[in-house]
């Protein structure tokens, strides 16, 4: 065996050339406020030195007796060849570099069918179409971190591109493998030139300091590999991240799909990503999607099971050392913010270094290039720039520009202080939502229909299928910050049903430049079978009252002053549920239904502004 250092001779041609070009002093890194800056050297993307190779893991899930490998691909500063320099690492991975499979709805789940009934199976899409071509995986991330002195690595997930293994959506073979990929940037693990061959490749130009980023999927896998406790990793920066495959697919027991992908479950995702070797795809698809995907996943009762624990990341968190940068956006209606908070206020008990910044838009949008600037500085060069000491919460304001966060000590903002709402019925019209209780309200009715769309129904004066509560018009502006909480006492008419809660901000905004979101301050779903424990759901007696409390996703919004701030209780969501017919009755007691809101300056501030 001989180990091959990628670029020596064959880039003899160009060190002269190279040579003349920058000058005779060393090219490095440099640093000014904390933050590294371009460098003219780094700058050129013709003189980057670009190469792939596959690094052997520590698994093997795809059953043919040998240590999976994934491909990875570097793009580097020529001078980590012609002067020497070690650089650290931004390090991405992903499954869908190579390609991804069909959107068609025709081969997601249906979503019309009774509540606790087994559903038709879904049809299987199209083999994925692989694209790119090598070295190149991605060139993501290289323009901004190659010249400002760092080494960019992608690779692509097990069983997807051209690495082995199989596609586990949140198995432990996906925080292993970048795991892998740490370690042999620090010389712990090999790398090969070829999937199969034993010529080996060094990172001889890495420092061992790694940062990984990402959005969406992309930003799940850093945590993924944080939660191995891998040594090298110092820094993250998730944007979007999937924290529990369960939280993303399930809600409180109930079946409830991501927004905008109505009949999505794992193992859809699992065919939407599965491009890796076809010549292991048959053991693949028999033993994840058609035994454990098929066997766990439990589309009847929502249940939260060991399956879906094993996709949790923060059952994982114990071994996480690294410096986590989090960002979400509060109308992620697709990966909804709950997953970010709840990882973040882990880490803060766990005291490891985390600042987390939240905008008002949805899916997607990193931190300003300044704040993950300085996050990497400090934990991969080593500049002491203080970014530990900097406020723990960055909020993007309503109508500000996302680049110009508002700094808070923490999220939720300290001065938040929770606020109990009581209901006063006027169904099938509107009642209303306030401080004081008024007693002996009573029951009232809705009839279940996903004919109508929660938009609708928010915006309707009149109808039987919700119940909305409203507070008088806002004479000042309230600062929401924090989750809020709901309790309904219910009946249903039926042994199952879907319970569906939105908070929305009255008059809706219905011009034509106008955005759902300016009108919906948050959601939440549940499953009322599942009263007493997300893992136990028990059908429910017809006509029985039982509280349900659960939360609605965290938010931090300012409801602008002349708005009102409604409640609205209905069953069946369209755009989030499964959509069965019409015609299942719940039954609220108002007395005992209440709400909770995290108000900044608590009940003294939300009296003010009623």
């Amino acid at each position: 065996m001989r180990v091959l250092q990628i670029g020596c001779a064959a880039l003899a041609w160009s060190v002269a050339a190279t040579t003349s070009l920058f000058a005779a002093e060393p090219a490095v890194p440099v640093f000014a406020d904390g933050e590294a800056q371009v460098v003219k050297a780094f700058e050129d993307p013709d003189y980057w030195i670009r190469h792939d190779l596959w690094v052997e893991t520590e698994f093997d899930s795809d059953g043919d007796d040998k240590l999976d490998r994934v491909h990875v691909a570097v793009t580097r500063p020529r001078q980590t060849d012609t002067e020497g320099l070690k650089l650290p690492v931004v390090y991405v991975t992903s499954p869908y570099f190579a390609g991804v499979g069909s959107n068609d709805k025709a081969y997601f789940w249906d979503p019309k069918h009774e509540l606790g009934e087994t559903p038709d199976k879904h049809k299987v899409g199209p083999d994925i179409k692989l694209k790119g071509s090598r070295p190149i995986i991605s060139k993501g991330h290289t323009k901004d971190w190659v010249p400002r002195g760092y080494v960019v690595v992608h690779s692509s997930s097990p069983g997807t591109g051209l690495s082995q293994g199989c596609p586990t959506v949140g198995g432990d073979n996906e925080s292993l493998a970048p795991k892998a990929v740490i370690d042999w940037l620090n010389g712990r693990a090999k790398g090969f030139t070829s999937p199969d061959g034993d010529e080996t490749v060094t990172a001889y130009w890495s420092t061992g300091k790694v940062g990984m980023t990402g959005t969406s999927y992309n930003g799940t896998l850093p945590l993924a590999a944080a939660t191995t406790g891998v040594e090298g990793l110092e820094a993250i920066i998730p944007i979007a991240p999937n924290t529990s495959y369960y939280h993303y697919y399930r809600s409180n027991g109930l079946v409830r799909h991501p927004g905008g992908y109505l009949g999505e479950d794992i193992d859809v995702l699992y065919d939407f990503i599965h491009s890796g070797n076809p010549t292991r795809r048959e053991y693949c698809d028999c033993n994840v999607r058609d035994k454990e995907m098929a066997e766990n996943m439990d589309r009847v009762t929502g249940d939260y099971n060991e399956f879906w624990a094993g996709r949790d990341y923060l059952n994982d968190l114990e071994p996480l050392t690294a410096a986590v940068l989090m960002a979400h956006g509060f109308n992620d209606w697709n990966v909804v913010p709950e997953h970010s908070n709840r990882i973040s206020q882990a880490l803060k008990a766990k005291g490891v270094p985390v600042q987390i910044y939240y905008h008002q838009g949805g899916h997607g949008g990193p931190p300003p290039m300044k704040m993950m600037n300085r996050w990497f500085t400090r934990y991969l060069h080593g500049v002491e720039n203080d970014v530990e000491k900097d406020a723990r919460a960055w909020i993007v304001r309503e109508g500000d520009d996302a680049k110009k966060p508002t700094a808070y000590d923490d999220y939720p903002n300290p001065k938040a202080a929770d606020v109990e709402l009581h209901l006063t019925g006027n169904a099938p019209e509107r009642g209303t939502l306030s401080l004081e209780a008024v007693p002996s309200q009573g029951l009232e009715t809705l009839v279940d229909n996903v004919s109508f769309d929660g938009a609708a129904l928010a915006k309707a004066e009149w109808t039987e299928h919700r119940l909305m509560f409203v507070t008088p018009t806002l004479n000042e502006p309230v600062h929401l910050s924090g989750t809020p909480k709901i309790t309904v006492r219910m009946a249903s008419s039926k042994p199952a049903a879907n319970l569906s809660v939105w908070l929305v901000s009255l008059p809706w905004n219905d011009s034509k430049d106008a955005k759902i979101t300016e009108n919906i301050i948050t959601r939440g779903w549940a499953d009322p079978q599942n009263q007493k424990s997300i893992s136990e759901s028990e059908p429910l007696e017809p006509g029985r009252l039982y509280d349900v409390t659960f939360d609605l996703q965290p938010d931090d919004q300012v409801i602008p002053k002349g708005q009102q701030i409604g409640l609205m209780i209905f069953s069946s969501d369209r755009d989030f549920t499964l959509w069965p017919k019409p015609g299942t009755e719940l039954t609220v007691d108002l007395d005992a239904t209440k709400l909770t809101l995290p108000v900044v300056g608590g009940v003294e501030a939300l009296k003010k502004s009623l």
